[in-house]
């Protein structure tokens, strides 16, 4: 039984984002793990001192977490009733990310499913703080819905990579199963900024296609300037229902997500974006 771990703020944003997890995964048995944090907006020397004086003032946020839990339960039941699904509750007084990794160790999780805010206008950031930071960080696979996006199974799933991954099977599982309960295709695109593939790469891609012999799958390979218009402009040209990729700490995945190159470039996920850490976990 699969074991996801679904943050939330009781925002219409995170329960779009629980909606998406509970119809993809609606033919599988899941134990889904709804997690609440909070810290008191005076929680520093200020809320040190007023917590003296005031020891209820956790206990209120406590119960509001709390509750707040147990009423997003209530609702998710209603929506989608589903007798292959469980829901247990976690409220935490501790920081969002903190805590989603402690939950990952203690609970064994396979994947978070989160909401994002997306970019914002001016700032043109391409995730909201919370969720950049668990991509940076993330210990397990991650999946991040946009907001408002409406649920639509991924029959087409986008799969950038330069080629240079070992690809162990615990980073090509999650793609593999999304892909298979959702009948998916998935489009594995190499964009060629400058020079063509070296013999390494060559390897790794046949390793990657033997690994991927279960699934639909077709190889693509386009010369764009840059990683991120050559992912929009795929996407303009075969449209797709999420975004998979493996983050390979100081190359591809992080050149692409976390440079100041992409406020310029104007890169935003538009769909749910699964990400896979470089580190081994146990899936």
């Amino acid at each position: 039984m699969k074991r996801i771990l679904l943050p939330t703020d009781f925002s219409l944003n995170s329960f779009n984002a629980i909606s998406y997890a509970l119809q993809l995964f609606k033919d599988e048995e899941i134990i889904f793990y709804l997690l609440n944090t909070y810290t008191p907006i005076l929680y520093d020397n200020d809320y040190i001192l007023y917590n003296a004086t005031q020891p209820s003032l956790e206990e209120i946020y406590k119960t509001n977490s709390v509750k707040g839990l147990a009423k997003m339960i209530k609702k998710v039941k209603q929506r989608f009733p589903n007798a292959k699904h469980r829901f247990e509750q976690i409220s935490a007084f501790n920081m969002l990310n903190d805590e989603m990794q402690k939950q990952v160790r203690d609970k064994n999780i396979d994947l978070i499913v989160m909401g994002t805010q997306g970019a914002t206008g001016a700032d043109e950031i391409l995730f909201g703080t919370h969720t950049v930071h668990a991509l940076q960080k993330a210990i397990c696979p991650l999946l991040a819905i946009p907001s408002e996006y409406e649920y639509e199974p991924p029959k087409n799933i986008l799969f950038p990579t330069d080629y240079e991954i070992d690809y162990r099977e615990d980073q090509l599982s999650m793609i593999r199963e999304v892909a298979k309960i959702s009948n998916s295709k998935l489009h594995i695109l190499n964009i060629i900024t400058g020079r063509a593939l070296d013999e390494d790469q060559e390897r790794m891609k046949k390793v990657l296609a033997e690994k991927l012999k279960t699934v639909a799958h077709q190889f693509y390979s386009i010369e764009k300037r840059n990683v991120p218009q050559g992912i929009s402009d795929f996407q303009n040209d075969h449209p797709v229902q999420m975004l998979a990729m493996i983050n390979n700490k100081h190359s591809f995945f992080e050149n692409l997500l976390f440079r100041p190159v992409i406020n310029k470039i104007g890169f935003h996920v538009k769909v749910p974006f699964l990400v896979i850490p470089s580190g081994k976990y146990n899936p």
